[in-house]
């Protein structure tokens, strides 16, 4: 009997020598749970010390922070060709930091930026004003929206290298009423993906364009031809027995000018969206920005140019009347429609190819307006020249009719446009 009792002992000791590790290592969790949960409780009796706040920002701190840039920088990548995120142990020694800002969600708001040092302010690849050293710089983002007509700008900050020489912000001011509010780090931004309206409708605009080249190409061939060639347009002697001469109001002509017309329309909408005003009142092709807007604008600009070329016959039509002109309007008309299809889809099809292949190129109104000028010198050239050949006519005569019905409109519509 009693050595059964000393093996029962023996035995219990064993399997107690087992299970005292697992008790140990279930103590240790439990220590370690009662640990977490007083530090917990700590962190939300002491939210001030677990949440680092901040007051307001921009002159005096007098704006809400609805958004840092902080995050949203880039700089241009030379192997890449394209500006990629702004990484800190790669690109600690760029001076010129770049990022977009959205407009169109942040209307009522201000645009606040600061830079420790001197530096430079770009918009859109344009240099803007030149940024003093800690010296804040409020931009309404609604006058940056009327200006540039874009849901989005592209903003960049050139000066002394690094990250926290530059201080991005967009603000709402506060009310000089208003008790001062201190507020998290921890919001929020939820905004809307920028849309690029107009890098979009361009595209979709070019295929339209292309279809209804198409069209006129395989419906009317021998006219397509007619119109779109270069050496008939420079040729002094025109047919006028040609059934595209002698009937400018035909459905074949009046399908080219309106074709004219959507390359015009098209024309306009690309220069307006890259910031260069075509009228100087800004109240054509302002609007709510989306694209529907845009389309409806297309056609509605393109319904004016197609009205205002056939106001163009009537006017010639006057003027050949009172000049005893009759036998040489028809000529004239069609050597303006097939000069105007070649010049403008040509130059449609040229500023399409330099968008797409530098799309951050800036524009200046040079780019254009000294084209349009030589085209419109060289056509005027070109009428006398092609007049003076079917019927003779005193230069007087020629010249004011010419003044009359070209120099003039052109001097109007440039007068209203600048």
């Amino acid at each position: 009997m009693k050595e059964r009792k000393n093996e029962r002992v023996a035995i219990l000791r064993w399997n107690f020598s087992l299970i005292a590790p697992f008790h140990s290592f279930a103590f240790s969790i439990s220590v370690a749970s009662l640990v977490h949960s007083f530090a917990l409780s700590l962190f939300l009796f002491f939210p001030a010390t677990a949440q680092p706040r901040v007051t307001g920002v921009g002159p005096e701190g007098r704006y809400y922070p609805v958004h840092d840039f902080r995050d949203d920088f880039q700089v241009y990548d030379e192997g890449a060709k394209a500006y990629i995120p702004y990484i800190l142990e790669q690109h600690a020694g760029q001076t010129a930091l770049s990022a977009y800002v959205d407009l169109e969600s942040n209307r009522h708001y201000s645009l606040l930026i600061s830079t420790r040092r001197d530096g430079y302010l770009f918009i859109n690849a344009a240099l803007k004003r030149k940024l003093i050293a800690d010296r804040w710089e409020v931009l309404s983002i609604d006058s940056l929206f009327r200006v540039y007509r874009q849901p989005e700008i592209f903003l960049t900050i050139y000066g002394a290298p690094g990250l926290d020489d530059k201080r991005v912000f967009i603000g709402y001011p506060k009310s000089a009423t208003q008790k001062q509010v201190v507020l998290g780090d921890d919001n929020l931004s939820v905004r809307p993906r920028p849309q690029t309206i107009y890098d979009n409708f361009l595209s979709l605009g070019l295929l339209f364009l292309l279809a209804t080249h198409a069209c006129l190409f395989a419906l009317y061939h021998r006219a397509f031809l007619r119109f779109y060639s270069l050496q008939d347009l420079i040729s002094f002697r025109a047919q006028e027995e040609s059934f595209l001469i002698n009937r400018p109001l035909s459905s074949t002509n009046l399908l080219f000018t309106l074709n004219l017309g959507f390359v015009i329309g098209y024309l306009i909408i690309f220069v307006q969206s890259r910031n260069l005003d075509v009228f100087a009142s800004r109240t054509l092709l302002l609007g709510e920005q989306h694209f529907g807007w845009l389309i409806g604008e297309f056609f509605l600009v393109s319904g004016v140019a197609f009205l205002s070329l056939i106001g163009k016959y009537v006017l010639l039509e006057v003027m050949g009347g009172l000049y005893k002109l009759q036998d040489i309007i028809h000529v004239h008309y069609f050597k303006i429609i097939q000069s105007s299809l070649l010049f403008f889809t040509a130059l449609a099809l040229l500023l399409s190819i330099i968008q797409f292949n530098a799309p951050m190129l800036p524009w200046v109104p040079n780019m254009l307006l000294l084209p349009l000028i030589g085209f419109y010198l060289g056509r005027l050239f070109l009428l006398y020249l092609v007049i003076r050949s079917l019927e003779p006519i005193k230069n007087l005569y020629l010249f004011s009719y010419l003044c009359i019905v070209e120099l003039i409109p052109l001097i109007i519509g440039l007068r209203f446009a600048l």
